[in-house]
């Protein structure tokens, strides 16, 4: 028995995952743009992003979740950022885990109250509930928009900004330290994954037995790993040969302008708009 390695589904799925990785991860060039967000200091910007969040986690009213989404939406057109590839990287993954989280909460078994539909599965009877539905419905919306807030301070500012504000606001430097290793080692993973996948095309060619392939896959997983680590030494020892001491460095030093002092009140009026009249 054999199986093909070439144009299939494998193969489609291994190339779209990296290719999406790659092009969600590495987006400086929508923090180049001239948009609304960009315009922005970093560190106002993480103040504002913080306020959006706390508005959403903390109520429990979910118009007003929508409406700070609906209003993450609006900064992000106004961003110049692609509505299309803003939405495939805030619907996905994280939302969607949360969707089958929250899916049991819809069932008269963990939510008691109001039936609104009811129907067996497997000789179970289930009963919808309203508030059942209206807290997973708040969940849900909850993660999507926090994400879509996230999203868009990270694609809407360059990643060494990003380090910089977090320490000018006392985050640890030992967190900031590993999340920069992080994002620059990322890419070399992917190269490196990438690198694997066609060093096996190239060796076994298009069709192999199924039980030679399970060798490959097993050896090409220690490999990566024994590669990964390495890497990852090799990353760390090539940023403390170049001066890197923990702290994130950027040539312009952060400046505060009146149009983010106007940011700041507009956002400030927004979290109040929501808190207090939805």
């Amino acid at each position: 028995m054999a199986f093909t390695i070439g144009n299939n589904f494998i193969e489609r799925s291994i190339t779209g995952a990296i290719a999406f990785l790659k092009e969600s991860v590495f987006t400086d060039e929508y923090a180049s743009r001239d948009g609304l967000m960009q315009s922005i200091d970093p560190r106002m910007k993480l103040v504002t992003s913080g306020m959006l969040l706390l508005t959403a986690l903390l109520t429990k009213n979910i118009a007003v979740v929508l409406y700070i989404y609906s209003v993450s939406l609006i900064f992000t057109y106004l961003s110049k950022i692609n509505i299309g590839f803003f939405l495939k990287r805030t619907w996905v993954f994280i939302p969607l885990f949360s969707l089958f989280i929250a899916v049991p909460a819809l069932f008269n078994i963990f939510t008691p109250g109001e039936a609104i539909a009811n129907f067996n599965i497997f000789g179970l009877h289930l009963i919808v509930t309203r508030p059942g539905l209206s807290g997973a419905l708040l969940f849900v919306m909850r993660v999507i928009t926090s994400v879509s807030i996230v999203v868009l301070l990270s694609i809407t500012t360059r990643h060494s900004e990003t380090l910089k504000a977090l320490r000018l606001f006392k985050v640890p430097q030992i967190f900031v330290m590993i999340f920069g290793m992080c994002y620059r080692y990322i890419y070399l993973l992917i190269e490196a994954v990438e690198n694997t996948y066609l060093a096996i095309r190239s060796r076994v060619g298009r069709q192999v037995h199924y039980k030679k392939g399970q060798q490959v896959v097993a050896w090409s997983m220690a490999s990566l790993w024994q590669r990964s680590y390495r890497m990852n030494e090799e990353v760390y020892s090539a940023m403390l040969s170049r001066g890197y001491a923990g702290e994130p460095v950027v040539f312009n030093d952060f400046k505060t302008k009146p149009w983010d002092w106007m940011w700041l009140l507009l956002i400030i009026i927004i979290c109040v708009i929501g808190v207090r009249f939805i």
